[in-house]
């Protein structure tokens, strides 16, 4: 290799090991005078995917590293707490029947007299425990107090911490992987890492699928690694072939993480509420009962709704927690059930929780008093956005398919690791080892951005402007790159001059 080539070789990782001349000669005489042609829009575009991904490969994978760890440890936690809390959630023997509802939360509430009950989930299955969902206090916001309790003898068979549905390993596994468990820093972390994400994945794509269109490779070769390649090569073509394989997967968990973020959340929401999206809720509110919303948000004349609501006495039960489940039934909500007792001015609300394949997400609000439903909503009446959603989210979960999404998720979760360490093994490859003994892989040189056409330069900046402002963490973190390249500029410029 000559000294230019390796010149060009370490300014473009991509560049082929033996380049055509720059000036062959031309079959036609007249053909040496025409003016050169300008290149391609890919060709002008390619310079400047290359330098982001390098930027967002080398600044960004360590956060997609750590992702990926703590999805992998989330992703085994479903069947990890079923082994670590076996106790709590299935019984010793199945029974011929169950007991009450109406029994198995007094004897939870016997168990734990210092607790309010607020939901019951009945137990799912035959050889599973029910839930009783208290407030008790000492707990921590969004923290509740869970009983669980044989259904066939009412027995109870212990007491955890709980938030939502997730047992005390999972919620700490959740909130390590959302946040690392430090607090607001955490989760900017995590916006960060699912702002760049999608960002990495489709760029490498494009650039992979550039690399092969100019080598004329056939689709095989996009897919399927170079088992003849040797060193750097070898490591690209892993890289790049496994990228393809996993760039579904890498956006959807890069969308869906981002419905959590806080800021690119909000902006999500509202866009999902300006286009209809929004997820509606059965409405619980008891006929006579105050809109919690009467009297506006600036209101500030005469007892405020809210006021009113809290005054009300709660409202009389006469058909208790089973009459509740026997009249959602009857409504056709059957599996899995959730049911959120009575409040001041609501009813009853049963929901179904069952999440795979084929969902079952209906909800029914019940009249305490005489058992009517006074509201219902299914599933399938949801607005399209909505539904999306709640099925990306809980493919996020691993809840949709159950052991095979959450195995899947592992396996994304490995592969994306194995990406990161692919990608900084090039980066070292890359490295000048003739100038000094400390050195790494070099960035497309800079500028590439005025080869673009303006017809695309423009329409590029304002999208990469309106993304930025849809998701802060990528615009803010873009505009950190920017300034600290040209200040690295700025300063090999200031180099250059002195020499």
């Amino acid at each position: 290799m000559s000294l230019d080539e390796a010149v060009v070789r370490a300014a473009d990782p991509d560049a082929p090991e033996n380049p055509a001349p720059e000036n062959p000669a031309p079959e036609n005489p007249a053909a040496e005078h025409a003016p050169p042609r300008p290149p391609g829009t890919w060709a002008a575009l390619r310079p400047l995917l290359l330098r982001l991904h390098f930027y967002a490969g080398v600044l960004i994978a360590p956060l997609l590293l750590v992702a990926a760890t703590t999805g992998l440890l989330y992703a085994g936690s479903w069947q990890a707490e079923k082994i670590l809390y076996s106790d709590q959630l299935t019984v010793d023997r199945v029974g011929a029947s169950a007991q009450p509802l109406g029994a198995q939360v007094a004897a939870a509430e016997n168990a734990a007299p210092q607790g309010k009950v607020t939901a019951v989930w009945p137990a799912p299955e035959a050889d599973a425990t029910t839930r009783v969902i208290m407030e008790s206090p000492g707990l921590a916001e969004g923290e509740t107090l869970t009983v669980f309790v044989d259904p066939y003898t009412a027995e109870v068979r212990g007491k955890l911490t709980t938030v939502g549905d997730a047992l005390p390993l999972r919620a700490w596994l959740s909130e390590f992987h959302s946040s690392l468990q430090l607090g607001e820093f955490g989760r900017n972390y995590s916006e960060l890492a699912a702002s760049w994400l999608w960002v990495v994945a489709l760029g490498g794509l494009a650039l992979w699928i550039g690399r092969k269109r100019a080598r004329k490779a056939g689709r095989a070769a996009l897919i399927l690694p170079d088992r003849t390649a040797t060193g750097r090569r070898k490591t690209l073509s892993w890289h790049g072939s496994v990228g393809v394989w996993i760039v579904l997967g890498l956006v959807g968990l890069s969308a869906t993480g981002l419905t959590w973020s806080r800021y690119a959340g909000e902006n999500i929401g509202e866009l999902k509420d300006s286009l209809g999206g929004g997820t509606p809720a059965v409405a619980a509110k008891l006929p006579g009962a105050p809109a919690a919303d009467a009297g506006g948000e600036h209101a500030g004349h005469g007892a405020a709704a809210g006021d009113q609501a809290a005054a009300m006495p709660a409202p009389v039960d006469a058909i208790g927690i089973d009459g509740a489940v026997a009249a959602a039934r009857s409504a056709g909500v059957t599996e899995s059930l959730r049911i959120t007792l009575p409040a001041q001015g609501k009813g009853y609300v049963v929901k179904e929780q069952d999440k795979q394949v084929p969902v079952h997400l209906d909800a029914v609000a019940v009249d305490p008093a005489d058992g009517r439903v006074v509201d219902e909503l299914r599933f399938a009446d949801h607005p399209l956005l909505a539904q999306l959603t709640r099925f990306g989210i809980d493919l996020h979960m691993g809840l949709t398919f159950g052991l095979a999404n959450q195995l899947a998720l592992a396996v994304l979760a490995v592969l994306v690791m194995c990406m990161v360490v692919w990608g900084y093994r090039m980066w070292w490859l890359r490295r000048p080892t003739k100038e000094r003994t400390l050195s790494v892989g070099r960035p497309q040189p800079r500028g590439a951005w005025r080869k673009l056409p303006v017809t695309v330069l423009l329409p590029l900046a304002a999208a990469t402007a309106v993304v930025g402002w849809f998701v802060p963490m990528l615009g803010i973190s873009l505009l950190v790159f920017l300034a600290g390249d040209l200040a690295l500029g700025f300063a090999a410029s200031r180099r250059a001059a002195k020499a």
